[in-house]
């Protein structure tokens, strides 16, 4: 699959995604910054899930209708769990993300959240 990790989401995420045979861009290394926007538009337009723990893109997505390729959001998953989390919903959800569904994991929980139509 092809992913976007955010700043926020590390790392050590990113490098065990690339050591699994997934095609993955850190957000830090396409320089300064370009906000939530700008970073989930460029994630779309280059078809990559989005991997975050910022709750506010989920606005842009369900109340702006920015375009998107799906993500994995991971509001209160510590840093330790979550290479964990995310081979979870690999292993379980990953038909979902290829919809581009948003799989959101919270409180030990997943939630799938399906594309919007229209």
């Amino acid at each position: 699959m092809r992913f976007m990790v955010d700043r926020c989401a590390g790392r050590r995420l990113a490098e065990w995604l690339t050591s699994n045979g997934h095609d993955v861009v850190e957000a830090q290394n396409l320089g300064s910054d370009p906000g939530d926007r700008a970073l989930l538009e460029r994630a779309g337009a280059e078809e990559r899930v989005l991997v975050t723990i910022d709750k506010d893109l989920g606005e842009l997505i369900y109340l702006r209708r920015v375009p998107h390729a799906g993500m994995i959001l991971l509001p209160d998953v510590r840093v330790p769990q979550r290479i964990e989390a995310v081979k979870t919903v690999l292993e379980g959800h990953q038909q979902e993300l290829e919809e581009r569904s948003v799989v959101t994991l919270r409180g030990g929980r997943i939630r799938i959240s399906h594309p919007q139509t229209s």
